[in-house]
Parts: C-alpha cells; sequence; structure tokens
C-alpha cells in the first residue's frame, strides 16, 4: 500500500514547493502598505531658500528610526539632524542644517507602516535651481532581497501550521475522535504545532533585518531583535509563542487523556472542555495575526479585526481538517479506517467554514478594495481574483467529494443491513447443527450397546482400537515434538506472528482499497489538497500586497500633485487653500513644538486665516500668545501683521486677512511659550 501512495503524496509535495517557490519568488519586494500622500518641500520643485525641516505625510500611521528620513545634498552628504519625529498625525518631519547652498536635494525614507510591512521611497527638490547630483539611495527595495524572501517564506509556513494544528484537532474532536488514537494523525497535528512554533521564532530573529536594512548580516542582531520586542509586530510574535505553549498542553491532552477515555460522559464532557479551550486558543493565535496585520488598520478596525479572526478560523477548520481527512484515509489502520459517518461530519463542517469563509471575505474585499475598478486596476484586486478562482475551484472539487461521500454512506448502509442477514442465516445452521448432533449421540449409544453384548466381536474390537490407538499416540508424539520444538524457539514463533498479521493487514487493506467509492474520494480528496497548497500561497502574497485602496489612493494623490505646478513649497487643496507647517523650539522648558497655518483660498483680496499649535507629539499645546506677519520682499511690502483671536486649545483663528498683491509672500509666525520665551519661524509661500 505504500508503494501505491508514496507517488500520489510526492507529486502534492512537489505540487507544494513549486507553487511555494514561484509565488514567493515573484512577489518581489512586499509592496507599500502605507503610501506617501505629500510632502513638504514637494516632489520636484524649486524653493527659493532652503527649507528649515523636510516632513513628509503617509496615509496611515507609521514607525520610525533613526535613518527612517534621510536628506542627502548634491554631492550626497546627510544634511538632516536628529532624529525623525511625528509632527502632527501622520506627517513626519526631520530639520535639516542651517546654510544650506543652491542645488538638487534627496530625500531618502524608509518607514514601517501600521500593518507591519516596511515600505520606502525617494525624491528630489531644488534649491535656488536644479543641479546634478551624486546622491544615490538605491533602490528602495524595503522588504525585499534575500530577508525578504526567507520572510515571505516564514509567514508561509507560520498560516501552514496553524491551519494543520487547528484544523487537525478539529477534525479529531468534530468529526472523527477515534482518530486521537492514529498515530498519523498524531504526526500530522503535532508537526503542526511544531511548524508554526518553528516560524514564529523565524520570523521573530528575521523581523529586524527585514524592517530595516535588509541585510543578511543583520538577522542575529541582538539591538535590532531588542527593538522588535517593543513594536506592534514584535508583541504579536511574543503572544503567538505564549499561545502556542497552551496549544502545546491541549495536544497533550487529546491524544493522552483523551484517547484512553472508555465511550461515556465522562469523556463528553472532556470533549466540550476541549472544543471549548481549542477554541479559545485557536482564535488568540488567528487575533496575532489580525492585531498586527491588515486589519489593525484602515477602514473600521473595530470590525475588521474580529472578522478577521473568523475567517482565519473557517481556514483552518476547512483546509486544515481536509489535510486530516487526506491523511486518514490514505494512512489509518486497516483496522481503524475512517469511516462514512466521520466523511460526512466532515463534509457539514466544512459547508459551514465556507460559508464563514465566503461571508467574511466579501467584507474584507469591499474593505480592502473599495471599488469594482480596484479589481482590475490593482495588484491586490487582480491577486484576489486568482484566489476567487483557487476557492471556486476548491468548492467544485468538494462537491464531488460530497457525491462520493454519499455514496460511501449508502454501500456503509448497504453493508450492515447484509451483515445483520449473514448473522441472522448464521444462527439457523447453527441451530441446524446443533440438531444433528443429538442425532449422532443417539446412534453412536445404540451402537455402544450393540458392542457390549457382541462379547466376541467386542473383543476383537477392542483389541483393534487399543492397536489403533497405539499407532495414534505414536503419531501424536511425534506431531507434539513439534510443537514443542516451536514454541521453543520464541523468535521462530515471533516471526510467524508477524508475517500472519501483515497477511491479515494485506488482506483488509485490498478489501478496503476494492471499494471504489472510498477509492474516488481519496482521489478528489487529494485532488482538493493540491488546489488548497496553491490557494494558501496566494493568500500569503496577498496579505504582503498594497491593499487596492490605498494603491488607488495613491495613484490619484500622485496625479493631483503632477497636474500642479506651483513653485511654492506649500501643498495646496483643489480650492487654493494653503497650508504652512514650521518646527518651532523657543528655547526654554516645554518650548518645542509644530505651528501650522491654513490660508484660505491664498489669493489677492479676503482670506481665512486659522493657526495651530501642537507639541511634538501631535497634542494640542496651549501657548501664551501666537502672532503673524506677512511681508512680500520684491516689492517692499510689509511686515503686515495680524492678530488671530484664541478659539480654542492650540487653535487660532482670524478673519479678514487683506493680501494686497500676488507673488513670493514670507509668513512669519512668532510663538511665545512663557513670559520670556518666544522665538518666530517663517516660510516662504506663493499666495494668489
Amino acid at each position: 500500500m505504500t508503494r501505491t501512495i508514496t507517488p500520489r503524496l510526492r507529486t502534492l509535495v512537489l505540487l507544494f514547493l513549486a507553487v511555494t517557490g514561484a509565488l514567493l519568488a515573484g512577489a518581489g519586494p512586499a509592496s507599500a502598505h502605507a503610501a506617501l500622500t505629500g510632502s513638504d518641500p514637494a516632489q520636484g520643485v524649486v524653493v527659493p531658500k532652503a527649507p528649515d525641516q523636510v516632513s513628509l505625510t503617509f496615509s496611515e500611521n507609521v514607525s520610525l528610526n533613526d535613518n527612517s528620513i534621510r536628506v542627502l545634498d548634491p554631492k550626497g552628504k546627510r544634511v538632516d539632524l536628529a532624529k525623525p519625529n511625528n509632527l502632527t498625525g501622520t506627517t513626519y518631519g526631520v530639520q535639516l542644517k542651517s546654510g544650506l547652498g543652491t542645488g538638487t536635494y534627496t530625500v531618502a525614507w524608509q518607514v514601517v507602516s501600521a500593518d507591519s510591512h516596511p515600505v520606502a521611497g525617494a525624491y528630489t527638490f531644488s534649491v535656488g535651481a536644479p543641479s546634478t547630483t551624486v546622491a544615490s539611495v538605491g533602490d528602495q527595495d524595503a522588504g525585499g532581497g534575500v530577508v525578504g524572501w526567507l520572510y515571505g517564506f516564514g509567514r508561509y509556513m507560520s498560516y501552514a501550521g496553524y491551519i494543520v494544528l487547528v484544523g487537525g484537532a478539529a477534525f479529531v474532536l468534530a468529526c472523527w475522535q477515534r482518530g486521537s488514537g492514529v498515530q498519523a494523525l498524531q504526526r500530522l497535528v503535532v508537526g503542526g504545532w511544531l511548524t508554526l512554533t518553528a516560524a514564529t521564532l523565524w520570523l521573530l530573529l528575521l523581523r529586524g533585518s527585514y524592517a530595516t536594512s535588509g541585510s543578511v548580516g543583520d538577522i542575529f542582531d541582538l539591538n535590532l531583535l531588542g527593538q522588535v520586542l517593543q513594536t506592534k509586530t514584535g508583541a504579536a510574535l511574543v503572544s503567538r509563542l505564549l499561545l502556542l505553549a497552551a496549544a502545546a498542553l491541549f495536544i497533550a491532552v487529546l491524544f493522552g487523556a483523551y484517547d484512553k477515555r472508555e465511550e461515556g460522559a465522562e469523556k463528553r464532557d472532556l470533549t466540550f472542555g476541549l472544543a471549548i479551550g481549542g477554541t479559545v486558543v485557536a482564535a488568540g493565535l488567528a487575533a496575532s495575526w489580525a492585531m498586527a496585520e491588515h486589519a489593525s488598520t484602515g477602514l473600521q478596525p473595530g470590525i475588521a479585526m474580529p472578522v478577521d479572526v473568523i475567517h482565519l478560523l473557517a481556514v483552518a477548520t476547512w483546509l486544515g481538517g481536509l489535510t486530516a481527512l487526506l491523511v486518514a484515509l490514505y494512512r489509518a489502520p486497516a483496522d481503524t479506517p475512517v469511516g462514512a459517518v466521520a466523511v460526512g461530519r466532515f463534509s457539514r463542517v466544512a459547508f459551514g467554514s465556507v460559508v464563514a469563509l465566503v461571508a467574511t471575505g466579501i467584507y474584507q474585499s469591499w474593505r480592502q478594495l473599495g471599488s469594482w475598478s480596484a479589481f482590475t486596476d490593482t495588484a491586490y484586486g487582480q491577486l484576489l481574483l486568482v484566489k476567487i478562482a483557487l476557492v471556486a475551484l476548491l468548492v467544485g472539487i468538494a462537491s464531488i467529494s460530497r457525491r462520493w461521500t454519499r455514496q460511501l454512506a449508502d454501500t456503509a448502509v448497504t453493508e450492515t443491513e447484509e451483515s445483520a442477514g449473514a448473522v441472522t442465516d448464521a444462527e439457523e445452521e447453527a441451530a441446524e447443527e446443533t440438531e444433528e448432533e443429538k442425532e449422532t449421540v443417539k446412534a453412536s449409544a445404540a451402537t455402544k450397546e450393540a458392542s457390549v453384548k457382541s462379547g466376541v466381536s467386542g473383543m476383537s474390537g477392542a483389541s483393534d482400537t487399543s492397536r489403533a490407538s497405539g499407532a495414534s499416540g505414536a503419531h501424536g508424539s511425534g506431531k507434539g515434538t513439534s510443537v514443542d520444538d516451536d514454541s521453543a524457539d520464541p523468535e521462530r514463533a515471533a516471526q510467524l506472528a508477524r508475517q500472519q498479521a501483515a497477511k491479515d493487514s494485506a488482506r483488509q487493506k485490498r478489501v478496503r482499497d476494492a471499494d471504489p467509492n472510498r477509492f474516488g474520494l481519496r482521489r478528489s480528496v487529494l485532488a482538493e489538497a493540491g488546489v488548497a497548497v496553491a490557494l494558501l500561497a496566494v493568500t500569503t502574497v496577498l496579505t504582503q500586497t498594497e491593499p487596492g485602496r490605498t494603491e488607488q489612493d495613491a495613484k490619484a494623490t500622485a496625479a493631483a500633485a503632477s497636474s500642479s505646478s506651483s513653485s511654492s513649497s506649500a501643498s495646496n487643496s483643489s480650492s487654493g487653500a494653503l497650508t504652512l507647517d514650521m518646527s518651532f523650539d523657543t528655547g526654554g522648558k516645554d518650548g518645542k513644538g509644530v505651528v501650522r497655518v491654513d490660508l484660505d483660498p491664498a489669493a489677492v483680496g479676503t482670506n481665512e486665516m486659522h493657526v495651530y499649535v501642537q507639541r511634538p507629539n501631535g497634542r494640542a499645546f496651549d501657548i501664551p500668545e501666537v502672532k503673524v506677519a506677512f511681508t512680500l520682499a520684491a516689492k517692499k511690502i510689509g511686515p503686515l501683521p495680524v492678530a488671530p483671536d484664541h478659539v480654542t486649545t492650540g487653535h487660532w483663528a482670524a478673519n479678514g486677512v487683506q493680501i494686497p498683491m500676488a507673488g513670493d509672500w514670507q509668513i512669519a509666525v512668532t510663538v511665545r511659550t512663557s513670559d520670556i520665551d518666544q522665538v518666530t519661524v517663517s516660510k516662504n509661500a506663493q499666495i494668489g
């Protein structure tokens, strides 16, 4: 039997490796999940004077390190100061050295998005006039290279381990409780636990290099590992390891004490307890993905994370149970075959899992795409179409398996009825044999009585009987010696017992495999498993791909930026409003912050102005005084002072701000944080 199924299993393994390699190799660098939606200075602009800082605005919150934002001068030397910080909301900035000369400057950035994936990019701006630059920022392939491939493979193996662990245990508890004593299923579930544990440790080790340099040499950097443990992703991986310890206890009980329990109330209670505990552990493991990836950020995270947990549980119950069924059909002992009842139970469980999978998948698709066009216009949408096609194919093959399951169940019922009929016939035959034996005993007694009456004949018969008995005893003695010789050789007896057991097992397997319904079910389940391998690989790549909604928003932002030809360092909206962000430091205690000036419509005539002051952490900063002045140096106009009114904490406003002429205006803001600590910061912007 082993020689018969080995080629099929080998084919499945080769399919597993081929699909995994092709998808992970073709995935390339991990796509950006946080998109750059704005910058100051903007990409490609020429500003009249060097800015005090460079700020970047992303589509979601990101994590920074000391090298997350680098600014390089035309000679390739860094001109940024200190560590980047959060200015406000999703805007992050870095201070620049003073006295920067003219030329083209390069801004390179690499951050970690809120869903744990690294994202990088670069752009240029010029001071005074464009120039040649020797600055090189590489390919900015965050999450790519050898480390990216290894990290992607670790993600795949972690998903595979989780599915086998959860689905295999669910199959035993919900569908085939006798399977708890089958070694093949025990090895499968334990293998899933070992795979998930090893993959989690692998990801934890690779995470630091994957999110920063991408260098193989940094994999064993303990400093990076310490930084990873302080991140959301690190916390998720550590919590997964703790839950795996609880899962180990669950496995020990499932294949230990549970298997030894006799059927009855005690085993039913233990089944209920294991089901509750296993569900809690499985949901916790699923949450370790949901809390650190796509579901944790973006639209409706409070709904998306529970939905993601249900989605993962449904996938594991279906595909993991399918794997366990495949192992049971091929590897279960001949005296403990998986029956039609267990297969039928799994069919119902799988159907419920598919329903949950489809329902949660529809919500996730809407959340990540946002429009029908994203199915074809984005990489995420195209991969999602492939996943949908594979799920449809898998459901189609599953329907064939359900047909084989029904036929197998019908055959089992028929065999049970025939067996019952055979038992009845055997009882009748036994009764008939009993009557015949009674008649034989009566005849023997009559013969014996006749023999006693015949003396001579009796003497002769006794003599003949004695001689025959002696001959028979001689032969019996020889035969008994042979038996004693066999029993005196225990190795020979054990060998004969093993041979007989092997013959019996082979005969039982031939009988089992001769069942066309069981054979058809095994082939269809094997086909399901092959498609499931490809489906899991596509899903792994999908989790590393930028959601279609984010990609389309980034494209729209880039298109809007490229269509506006402003030489101002400000970012202008479609209404013409002007927004300027300026960092300040009055030098006193608690004197650092960011001031933002909004001018609407930023045109000649009457304008409305709002001033917001925030601390470096983004919280509103209530200070004693804010003053604004406008100066047009080219026409010797100004400064034109404006004293905005205090509206609320960190917010000042002024209506009727008059701009008499279009030009490159200097907007200066004086910020006072105490009686003696104040500073004036300024920026130039094109108004009118």
